[in-house]
């Protein structure tokens, strides 16, 4: 597994990070945005944001004085094929056990 697939997977770890990305999939906010749906500090929710990008989760682009966050759909692509891979693997091995299973039974 590459660096930052580690780093998507440390960034999904944690609830609030998790909550963070579904504000983002709605619209792209501040870093006060973000706090005020949080009872946590400002530097608390940097702190999150930038797991998150350091997972390529979110991008961050500067607005005047502000620095707004984006979801980052290319980063949220690679962590959901790496699932996919073993959803695909475990959806075989099912099927293979339930075909052995209704063997034994006839």
């Amino acid at each position: 597994m590459i660096q930052s697939e580690q780093q998507g997977f440390r960034a999904l770890a944690d609830p609030t990070r998790r909550g963070i990305l579904h504000l983002l999939a709605e619209q792209d906010l501040t870093i006060a945005e973000v706090a005020d749906n949080f009872q946590m500090t400002r530097a608390a929710v940097k702190k999150h944001l930038t797991i998150l990008q350091e997972g390529d989760l979110i991008t961050t682009r500067t607005d005047g004085r502000s620095r707004v966050n984006a979801l980052n759909p290319d980063g949220l692509k690679r962590v959901h094929d790496w699932f996919s891979f073993f959803d695909a693997f475990w959806d075989d091995r099912l099927a293979a056990l339930k075909t052995e299973i209704e063997k034994d039974k006839t």
